[in-house]
């Protein structure tokens, strides 16, 4: 007799079987986090810089928009990251086809 887990997943796998990807699929996928790791990196440092500058001068309406500014670009930049993962994983998808 099977557990309800068991169950659970094999529902689960009917509705969205798992995609097996190949080591070149991983390398791609790898290389986008990569690229967008970069892209938040290099914005956090060159807003960190500027809200330092801020909480130096005490201007803290600067420095709330500033902070506002670096955690929309980063939320930003991580939903295009997931974005374009999901555009390549549904490429692999139709590759196979």
């Amino acid at each position: 007799m099977k557990s309800a887990y068991e169950l659970a997943m094999e529902r689960l796998q009917q509705g969205a079987p798992t995609v097996s990807l190949t080591d070149e699929q991983k390398k791609q996928l790898a290389e986008v986090d990569s690229t967008f790791k970069a892209r938040i990196a290099e914005r956090e440092v060159f807003l960190k810089d500027q809200i330092t500058k801020a909480e130096m001068s005490g201007n803290s309406e600067e420095l709330a928009a500033l902070q506002k500014q670096l955690a929309l670009d980063v939320r930003r930049l991580q939903e295009d990251c997931d974005a374009k993962k999901e555009k390549l994983r549904a490429s692999f998808g139709a590759e196979k086809r």
